[in-house]
């Protein structure tokens, strides 16, 4: 083959005629290609290098080529160096990769006791052809306050959906097809949020036990979609169809968020295995400790955290972010533990390099960018110090509105906070409500159905004994553990789903829905089901009348959100201020149960269970009355001398939904429920004088 020193981009790229390789590899003496035929390995040494990266263009060589990398250079551990050619490697840069690891010892590489080559064992880079006919794709670009996220797996919304051919479940081609953008459309959300895409590989204590990592917060290729989600294959056409589900996705005017994980990889800590950036340049890829480079600094749980201080690794996130949004058109990100990505030397640093580069990217500008503001480490739980431009995961959102409806210690100030926007959490730092990702459900916890079903977690089918996922699920499961038919059980969990559901997508800020909660999915009580492939994961399509009935409710709650102005503010409530439509009338209003306005002190009284808040708009405000009492309250309406009807159009109870009432009549809540009113206001109405 005629090869030439071609050019230091990393990555393999085709031009037509031959492909161009680089790889960073900064403390190595040779780097070698290796090409694979069948089972039958070229190598090649790359003959040029610029800084830490080798290069060589190769020709010939072009789409479909599998391919690694052999790097040579000292093995010293102690000094974090890694360098062992007896070690494949895969690309970081690479477009796809195929095939899966086998686990062996010869993976593991801490003494250097295990020389074996571990060709035979490890998953290959493979070269693409990036070409694709983006014509017609319009990004949707929903505003942050229109946003309605829907969480989902790839692989679990489709994996058991009867309406998708059985080639096409679980795929990216599943999550295309018209059935589901049908599902997705009608319901009314905006945003699809993936689960991590990024190429991945299951940790061999979890394939020991018989499981897998099927959430995919194990990533190996960020830039690579993961091969088996694809029904076309994994030797590159995973591209491909994987920008075809964008594009389908866009023409139905959904946006695509990916869920990424840059704070680790899936070669852990020194115990783990060697696959990609620790071969090719650990001190580089890797946090190490201070003055003892031999040991992994973990602030994720995982074995080593990415260090994106130092430009090797920082280039790599960066470079990934770009190409998923010029390449596959996606329109924004959810950081994984976003935390680890911002710490200084110890502490969280609001001024780290990759919110500095993130912030002064063009190609990043207008996407959005959502973290998970907590880490692992010491101090590690950041909520609210992320800058303007970040939208954050709010937990305190999650445990608020958790213990209200669980009649758990609370105060009416907390509650107020959290409905409209947490501006407790944000108002200081100049950003808006739509910094709040509100969730009452996340992949990671039980699902909406389990919340209302459950006291405890049971995952002894994970394999752990139990000890893994959460004791603080915040849950209630209405007086008996796990499934029963006892119908006044059935009735309160129902009425409670209905309430939690309906209290997100009535809160200012950004709601997230975790898919299946709309259809009643259960996870059977395991609240950290990340391990099992299977139904436990998966979406369940076989709808009840109650899945039916809940979803119609869902659907007609955004739709009360999408009509509404009210329930989508792009600023902060001002107590004492005023709408500029003449009325004179409040933002915003909060009542006692009597029908007065609230007083300071019942802002902090403990265990206060009945609330009213009125959202005033023009033409139209919205009155929406809370009881999270376990008995009936009498709640008194307020007198709003400009309203010209007040009508009820939410009932979580499912008994007063379209009846008419008058400023100032009462209204019996039933126990834990919500009602929502459509207050009609006539606009040339003044308040009395004098």
């Amino acid at each position: 083959m005629e090869v030439s020193p071609g050019r230091a981009v990393p990555g393999a790229t085709w031009n037509g005629q031959a492909t161009n390789f680089a790889v960073s590899a900064g403390g190595a003496d040779a780097v070698e290609l290796c090409l694979f035929e069948g089972g039958v390995e070229r190598r090649i040494a790359l003959p040029a290098r610029t800084g830490s990266v080798w290069h060589g263009a190769v020709a010939g060589v072009g789409p479909g080529q599998r391919y690694g990398f052999r790097a040579s250079g000292p093995f010293e551990p102690s000094r974090g160096l890694w360098y062992n050619p007896g070690k494949l490697l895969l690309d970081p840069y690479a477009r796809a990769i195929s095939g899966t690891v086998a686990w062996h010892p010869s993976l593991f590489d801490g003494n250097g006791a295990h020389p074996d080559d571990t060709a035979p064992r490890v998953p290959r880079s493979v070269v693409i052809d990036a070409a694709f006919d983006w014509s017609g794709d319009r990004r949707p670009e929903v505003p942050w306050a229109d946003t309605v996220v829907y969480e989902l797996h790839v692989k679990g919304l489709t994996a058991a959906h009867p309406d998708v051919p059985p080639r096409l479940r679980g795929t990216y081609a599943g999550l295309a097809h018209p059935a589901v953008l049908e599902h997705l459309t009608t319901l009314g959300v905006t945003t699809v949020e993936l689960l991590p895409v990024h190429h991945f590989v299951p940790e061999p204590a979890v394939v020991a036990r018989g499981l897998t990592n099927y959430w995919g917060y194990c990533p190996i290729g960020y830039f690579a979609p993961h091969g088996p989600y694809a029904a076309t294959g994994d030797g590159g056409s995973q591209v491909a169809e994987f920008k075809a589900m964008v594009k389908a996705l866009h023409d139905v005017g959904l946006e695509v968020i990916l869920d990424v994980v840059y704070n680790h990889t899936a070669e852990g800590g020194v115990d783990g295995p060697t696959l990609c950036h620790r071969g090719l340049d650990n001190t580089a890829y890797y946090r190490l400790a201070p003055g003892d480079p031999a040991t992994y600094v973990d602030v994720t749980g995982t074995g080593n955290t990415l260090d994106a201080r130092h430009p090797t690794a920082l280039g790599l996130i960066l470079d990934s972010l770009r190409y998923w949004v010029e390449g596959m058109h996606v329109d924004g990100f959810r950081f994984d533990l976003a935390t680890a990505l911002v710490r200084g030397e110890a502490d969280f640093d609001e001024h780290a390099p990759l919110l500095e580069a993130v912030g002064n990217d063009p190609v990043l500008a207008g996407v959005k960018l959502v973290a998970e503001p907590w880490d692992t480490g010491p101090g590690g739980y950041q909520l609210g110090r992320f800058p303007a431009r970040w939208s954050e995961w709010n937990d305190r959102y999650r445990d608020g509105v958790r213990d209200f409806w669980r009649g758990r210690a609370w105060s009416a100030g907390d509650l107020g906070f959290r409905l409209t926007g947490s501006s407790d959490l944000y108002r200081a730092g100049g950003r808006l409500p739509t910094a709040s990702i509100n969730f009452v459900t996340a992949h990671d916890g039980f699902t909406l159905h389990d919340l209302v079903a459950y006291d405890r977690k049971h995952n002894l089918a994970n394999g752990e004994d139990g000890r893994d996922g959460t004791d603080d699920n915040r849950s209630w499961n209405c007086g008996a553990e796990g499934e029963t038919a006892d119908p006044v059980v059935l009735g309160l969990r129902r009425r409670q789903q209905r309430n939690l559901m309906a209290t997100l997508l009535l809160s200012q800020g950004v709601p997230m829905l975790l898919a299946g909660d709309e259809l009643d999915r259960t996870q059977r009580g395991n609240n950290n089901p990340y391990c099992h492939d299977g139904p436990l994961g998966w979406v369940d399509w076989t709808l009840d009348e109650h899945a039916l009935e809940l979803y119609e409710f869902t659907k007609r709650l955004i739709g009360l959100r999408r009509s509404s102005a009210v329930l989508r503010r792009n600023r902060f409530f001002d107590d004492a201020g005023l709408l500029g439509d003449g009325t004179e009338r409040p933002e915003i209003g909060w009542y006692a149960p009597g029908g007065a306005p609230m007083r300071e002190g019942d802002w902090s009284t403990p265990g206060a269970t009945a609330l009213g808040m009125l959202l005033n708009g023009s033409p139209d405000s919205l009155l929406v009355l809370l009881n999270g009492a376990a008995d009936a309250v009498r709640m008194v309406l307020p007198d709003l001398h400009w309203a010209t009807a007040v009508t009820v159009v939410v009932d979580t109870a499912h008994w007063s939904e379209g009846m008419s009432l008058r400023p100032g009549a009462s209204i019996d809540l039933e126990s834990r429920s919500l009602v929502v009113c459509r207050v009609e206001v006539d606009a040339r109405a003044r308040p009395p004088r004098g």
